[in-house]
């Protein structure tokens, strides 16, 4: 600005001066104060000084100004007037952070503006000024930039690069647009200076605000200065210069430090513009483009010399390998990306030649950009290096595919057509003659000769002989369809010669050099002899490009008669060929545009040869054939009539079904599945179809119902299951009228079981079916007769059934345990345990009779497997019987099994004697749970055997019993042993918490704020919470934070207690009372302490009651640790101990205690050291 200054000065006034005079031969001027520092203390200002190119830029004429102050920023114009045009505010920030400025120039929106930067702390704004064409000025917030450290200087180095120095001294350089950091610089030597005595005002007294001298600790504004891309740093000792490398200092660098990877990368960010901080690179796109590319070039051979020098001249070849194939590729690479494929073949090319592993993995690196067709141009010498060099490594599938992606113009064709072959390569042959001679004959000529003789032999062909019939099809198909093989398009220009050629070829009478004995059409004979239905589905795709095509159509007509004559007058081909040859037939003939005849005659014969009864061979291909001919449209051809009387005659269901589903006789396609073997159970999901599926009338229904209900017992004994569920899910209510058809007992037991038995799967709703008792009853029965091994476990989940009518049905079958299943559920237990005891009483008779057996004779078997069942019986009822009625279950059931052990003599045991000894310990363990002990031994011991007896005889049923009385007395002793530890540990933390001191968290009442000490009230007291809240006693009553507890007043917290809702702490009221809140201990004040007078108070005081304290203490020490309580496992010991109902050797048998502690499933022995706690 010329004849215009800006001063700041230490009063932090910002002035304006002009009208630079000299008077009295001193130079003075008339200055202007702008901002005042007693409105807001200016830390800096930043005028906008704009460059030499850009004086003419309409926003310079404004005179901008910005001024940044402790709480804000202003942009202000000084011309033509003074007028503030943007004031923002800075918001939270750290209050010794620095206030910084920074005005640039930047391309945006398609034009250039002024663009200010401002920050104080961690986050940069920016803020894009504009002029619009009413001349007002515009201040556009951009994206700012988040950091994680303290800022104390921001520096454009150009329009995308802006260079930060934090609080720790280095410096950061970000591109600005993508906000990323670049470089990280430490700057700590230079020793920067920093202003602060200047913002302290030491010179002056220090007469400025606290909150300015701390911003000066940081402030380096004088410090720091940027012109034409240098930063200068003021050091104590000396000035340091700081600016960025230009591109190519950049690349020299890396070069350098022999990183030339980096360097090409790095130059090739440069050429495509991706590059940062890009500094001397100038002028239009294709000339930056030029310049790096040039010295990309000289990096590249520099690369290629090294990558040669440091090749390891000893070794294995491998490591050889393995070093090109980490060098070669990069060459490749940039040459490509440069387009500079005459670079790439001729200099690199014979640099890395003079190498042999060079050069090959430099032939082998062409491969990836051959198939992607990115590398298509290749000089003659290199593409023969390139075929000869795959050939010796016999990577001849990699020649294949090279090959069809080449230009072999270049190459000579003979040869290569000649390897071709040699090697199989028929795809790379074909494409020779196709690219390189414009043949499309020849090569079809060839594959016939090799695929022809074997098939018109009947021989089987070899693999290789397979793949070459699948390509020429796949040729053919591709050059009638105008494609070229096997990529690409044929020239539109010989697309119709090329067709035209290969359906002249197809049906030429003879081939070229045809023998005598050859047969007429040979081509089309192989092609059906190789693969009949690919080969006229190739036909049907080239059919649908005929249309309009007057010479198409001729040849169209033409090959389908060659088809017919072929196939229709020559044995030799299947069912199979022939019935494709009229489905094809039939599709062309169904078309709307069709223009092929054929005799329909033809068709008729075909029938007959398909549905010949004498040769029943391949019947299912035939009729898999017929059924296709008949979908594709060829049931026009047919006489329907004759065309079911032959399906019918032949067995082909299918068709019959096809037949009769067009006539809507859905009855009829009943017996077809039925009939058919391979699809019988797929008529349970057609008829349920039909019944379901809407479309069908209800005739249609009721004749398809009617038939399965014919064909009952035929489903029925086809899938059980799917019978009963079709029936149950549509004619639930016709049941009886099923059962009553099933005249078979066995097919009956089956169906029952189905429909009835819910682990039989069927997929039906039990609640749904309305079945009567009689028919449940009915399948009991049969089940008795059928399976009476699963009675039990059927009536277990069946339901439905009479008890009295179930009985009667096992009794009259003996089934003796189910009749007592049924009678224990009826709930005579006695009559159930009669049967039981009866058939255990049998079973040991018949083991005391025996003779000499083995030790696994299955009538022990069945004894134990009776007295288990007999147990659990008397288990399971004795919980509901009082003591007389256990002891006439169990005491018969004991006498049952001493009663063997009676007969026989301690000189001649018996031989199940051991067994029956263990059996007889089990149902004494068993009954001890219900049976008291010296009931036991009195039956015992009044037994007129065992009375009379020798103690002898018995003791090893008494030793038993005590030795389990000893285990669990020992057991029960060292459980109340741990558990009164256990206790004794929990009481002595209990005290000591209750007894420790309070120490409050701070010194003032918690409410008023006020601390204690200044209070004047005397009477006011001092409360302490074992939160270590503090309160004084007159803030609490106000805030009605006491309670009424036995006649005395109680303290709750209120900082605690504000969480919780009114009807909460009345709750919490109501607990307290029960001793289950904690409120604190509180030091009472005498007004509330309750008279000595009152009695109700003194029945109150008589007995021993916990302090607030104490009760937040235990309540505490109950939720740290919550458990079964000990007092309730001691107050039920003491009280087991002296019950009758208890029995210390019951072992693991419930007892009539069923809600016992004991019983818990939870309840365990915790026998782990207790938790440390803190004191």
């Amino acid at each position: 600005m010329k004849r215009l200054a800006l001063v700041n000065d230490f009063k932090l006034n910002m002035k304006k001066s002009g009208k630079l005079m000299r008077v009295m031969g001193v130079r003075t001027c008339e200055s202007r104060c702008l901002f005042s520092g007693s409105k807001g203390e200016v830390c800096c200002i930043e005028p906008l000084h704009s460059k030499p190119d850009l004086k003419d830029h309409p926003i310079t004429q404004f005179s901008l100004l910005a001024m940044a102050s402790l709480t804000k920023i202003l942009v202000i114009g000084l011309k033509p007037s003074l007028k503030v045009w943007m004031t923002f505010p800075y918001g939270r920030m750290d209050p010794s952070s620095v206030p910084l400025l920074a005005w640039h120039f930047v391309a945006a929106h398609n034009s250039v503006n002024p663009m200010l930067a401002f920050c104080r702390g961690d986050v940069v704004h920016f803020l894009l000024v504009k002029r619009d064409e009413s001349g007002a000025i515009h201040v556009t917030k951009q994206k700012h930039l988040h950091l994680y450290y303290d800022l104390i200087n921001f520096t454009w180095m150009n329009s995308r690069t802006v260079v930060l120095l934090d609080s720790a001294e280095k410096l950061h350089v970000i591109d600005r647009q993508t906000q990323e950091e670049l470089e990280t610089v430490e700057i700590s030597e230079v020793q920067l200076v920093y202003n602060s005595s200047h913002f302290k005002s030491l010179a002056t007294g220090g007469n400025v605000s606290q909150a300015l001298a701390l911003v000066g600790e940081k402030a380096c504004y004088q410090s720091i200065s940027s012109y034409g891309g240098q930063i200068f740093y003021l050091g104590t000792k000396s000035v340091y210069v700081m600016m960025l490398r230009s591109w190519r200092e950049r690349v020299d660098h890396l070069l350098k430090q022999d990183c030339l990877t980096e360097a090409l990368a790095l130059a090739w960010s440069f050429h495509e513009g991706k590059a940062k901080a890009v500094v001397g690179l100038s002028g239009d796109a294709s000339k930056r483009k030029a310049v790096v590319a040039d010295r990309m070039v000289e990096i590249l051979f520099h690369y290629t010399d090294r990558a040669l020098k440091k090749c390891p001249d000893q070794g294995k070849i491998q490591v050889m390998e393995q070093h090109f194939q980490d060098m070669v590729p990069v060459i490749v690479d940039y040459c490509l990306l440069l387009q500079r494929k005459d670079l790439l073949f001729s200099q690199m090319y014979d640099k890395l030649s003079e190498n042999s592993v060079a050069k090959g993995v430099f032939l082998e690196c062409l491969e990836p950009y051959i198939l992607s067709d990115k590398l298509v141009g290749i000089t003659p010498q290199v593409m023969k290096d390139l075929l000869v060099h795959f050939q010796d490594k016999k990577l001849m599938e990699n020649v294949e595919a090279l090959i069809v992606h080449m230009d072999i113009t270049s190459l000579d064709i003979q040869q290569v057509v000649l390897m071709c072959w040699e090697n199989h390569l028929y795809d790379a042959m074909i494409y020779v003659y196709n690219r390189g001679m414009n043949e499309f004959i020849s090569p079809m000529e060839k594959l016939f000769k090799v695929i022809a003789p074997p098939l018109n032999a009947g021989k089987t062909l070899t693999d290789e002989q397979v793949v070459m019939g699948n390509k020429l099809l796949v040729y053919i198909s591709c050059c009638l369809a105008g494609r070229a093989y096997p990529l690409g398009d044929i020239p539109e220009d010989l697309v119709p010669l090329v067709k035209n050629q290969v359906f002249e070829f197809l049906i030429r009478l003879h081939s070229a050099e045809a023998s005598p004995e050859e047969e007429i059409y040979p081509y089309v004979r192989t092609l059906l002899h190789f693969d009949t239905r690919e080969f006229l589905n190739v036909l049907a795709l080239t059919f649908e490009d005929f249309k309009n095509d007057k010479q198409a159509v001729e040849y169209q007509q033409r090959i389908v008669d060659i088809l017919l004559k072929v196939m229709v007058e020559n044995s030799d081909f299947t069912p199979s060929q022939v019935g494709c040859l009229f489905t094809f037939l039939a599709r062309q003939l169904a078309k709307p545009d069709n223009t092929l005849f054929v005799n329909r005659t033809l068709f008729d014969q075909v029938l007959e040869f398909l549905c010949s009864p004498d040769d029943d061979s391949r019947h299912s291909e035939r009729q898999q054939v017929l059924l296709e001919l008949l979908q594709a449209g060829g049931i026009v051809q047919f006489e329907e009539s004759r065309l079911i009387r032959m399906a019918e005659k032949a067995e082909f269901y299918q068709i019959c079904e096809f037949m009769y589903e067009r006539e809507h006789q859905y009855d009829k396609i009943i017996d077809c599945y039925l009939r058919d073997p391979l699809r019988e159970e797929e008529v349970f999901n057609y008829i349920h179809n039909i019944l379901s599926i809407p479309g069908h009338s209800a005739e249609e229904k009721q004749s398809v119902w009617q038939k399965a209900m014919d064909h009952i017992e035929e489903l029925v004994s086809l899938k059980p299951c799917k019978a009963a569920e079709l029936v149950a899910t549509h004619f639930s209510e016709q049941i009886e009228t099923v059962i009553n058809k099933l005249e078979n007992q066995v097919l009956l037991f089956k169906f029952l079981r189905s429909l009835l038995d819910p682990r039989e799967g069927i997929h039906v709703n039990q609640e749904l079916l309305q079945i009567s008792p009689c028919i449940t009853e009915q399948f009991i029965e049969l089940l008795c007769q059928f399976s009476p091994t699963q009675v039990i476990e059927t009536l277990q989940v069946l339901e439905g059934f009479r008890l009295e009518e179930t009985i009667q049905i096992t009794q009259k079958y003996q089934l003796h345990e189910v009749t007592a299943y049924l009678l224990e559920k009826k709930g005579d237990v006695h009559g159930a345990f009669s049967i039981m005891l009866k058939r255990l009483q049998s079973k040991l008779q018949e083991i005391t009779h025996q003779g000499e057996t083995t030790r696994e004779d299955p009538s022990l078997k069945d004894v134990e497997e009776t007295t288990v069942e007999t147990i659990a019986l008397c288990q399971r009822n004795s919980h509901n019987l009082n003591q007389q009625q256990r002891e006439a279950l169990w005491f018969p059931l004991l006498e049952a099994m001493m009663a063997p052990q009676k007969l026989s003599s301690s000189a001649t045991p018996h031989l199940h004697s051991e067994a029956l000894k263990s059996l007889t310990m089990q149902v004494l363990n068993s009954m001890a749970a219900f049976i008291a002990l010296p009931s036991i031994l009195q039956r015992i011991l009044q037994d007129p055997v065992y009375g009379k007896g020798k103690l002898g005889e018995i003791q090893g049923l008494i030793l038993g019993m005590l030795d389990t009385f000893n285990y669990e007395q020992t057991l029960l002793e060292t459980t109340t042993s741990l558990l009164n530890q256990d206790l004794h540990w929990s009481l002595c933390n209990l005290r000591a918490s209750i007894t420790k001191g309070l120490n409050p968290k701070q010194d003032y009442c918690s409410i008023c704020l006020q601390q204690y000490k200044r209070r004047q009230e005397t009477a006011d007291e001092i409360i302490v919470f074992s939160c270590g809240h503090l309160y004084h006693s007159f803030c609490l009553q106000n805030k009605e934070c006491t309670i009424e507890i036995e006649g005395q007043t109680r303290w709750t917290c209120y900082k605690c207690s504000s969480n919780y809702k009114a009807g909460k702490l009345s709750e919490n009221s109501s607990e307290v009372k029960k001793g289950r809140i904690t409120p604190s201990q509180v030091k009472m004040s005498p007004s509330c302490h309750p008279s000595k007078g009152d009695p109700a108070v003194k029945k109150a005081t008589s007995e021993p009651v916990l302090d607030p304290q104490q009760i937040q203490a235990f309540d505490r020490l109950c939720r740290l640790y919550r458990g079964s309580s000990r007092l309730a496992l001691l107050t039920e010991l003491s009280q087991s101990r002296g019950s009758e109902s208890y029995r210390p050797f019951s072992g693991s048998q419930s007892g009539p205690a069923s809600h016992s502690i004991f019983q818990n499933e939870n309840f365990q022995l915790q026998l782990v050291p207790p938790p440390v706690t803190e004191d």
